[in-house]
């Protein structure tokens, strides 16, 4: 049974996964999982956590043109204690933000990935 308003108004909301509140819709850990795993990854904790920073930070982000930097430097800082941007790229090889936005579910902003000189961010 809907538990608030807005899940009888929009009724995906229901299905919505309450530990990853700003996952688009249709996002389900079981897919991340899968594209993770496509990835040579196995999600751990601070991949979850990393995931659901990228997710509220696209969220809030949604309506303006997003930019590498700006997601950077915002995961730079949630994991900061943990050493930040370095120990990003230790949990994802393939750049946090070109990696991460994949298996957070939504689209990396332009140039997060520059296969031509081999560069992610």
């Amino acid at each position: 049974m809907p538990l608030t308003m807005n899940e009888v108004l929009i009724p995906s909301l229901a299905n919505q996964n309450q530990d990853f509140p700003n996952a688009p819709l249709g996002w389900t850990l079981q897919e991340a999982k899968h594209v993770a795993a496509q990835q040579g990854l196995i999600l751990s904790k601070d991949h979850l956590k990393a995931v659901r920073a990228i997710q509220e930070y696209f969220s809030l982000h949604q309506d303006k043109r997003q930019q590498v930097r700006g997601i950077h430097d915002a995961l730079n800082e949630s994991f900061h204690q943990q050493g930040g941007i370095k120990f990003l790229y230790k949990l994802f090889p393939g750049g946090p933000v070109a990696q991460g936005y994949l298996i957070a579910g939504v689209e990396p902003p332009a140039g997060a990935a520059n296969n031509s000189f081999g560069s992610v961010q």
